[in-house]
């Protein structure tokens, strides 16, 4: 499938050298580094989230229950103003 697409001139004629120096054509190249960039923004799209836990029973019984706001105080308590 043919496109158009803009591309800084500088990236351009490095890419151009590169492709040459690899014995590559210019599509080859662009192809390979978009492979590359679109299987990097997958994998950090399906990064799993390991769950962090402290070996604890939960909130301390005061902040069991009670809201955000609350809790976010209370651990900003005596730091700044």
């Amino acid at each position: 499938m043919k496109t158009t697409i803009d591309v800084a001139s500088n990236i351009l004629d490095r890419s151009r050298d590169r492709a040459r120096r690899d014995g590559l054509t210019l599509r080859e190249l662009v192809e390979e580094g978009l492979e590359l960039a679109l299987a990097e923004r997958e994998r950090l799209r399906r990064a799993p989230v390991k769950p962090v836990t402290f070996r604890g029973r939960g909130l301390a019984p005061e902040f069991r229950g009670a809201r955000w706001a609350r809790i976010r105080d209370a651990a900003y308590e005596g730091r700044g103003s």
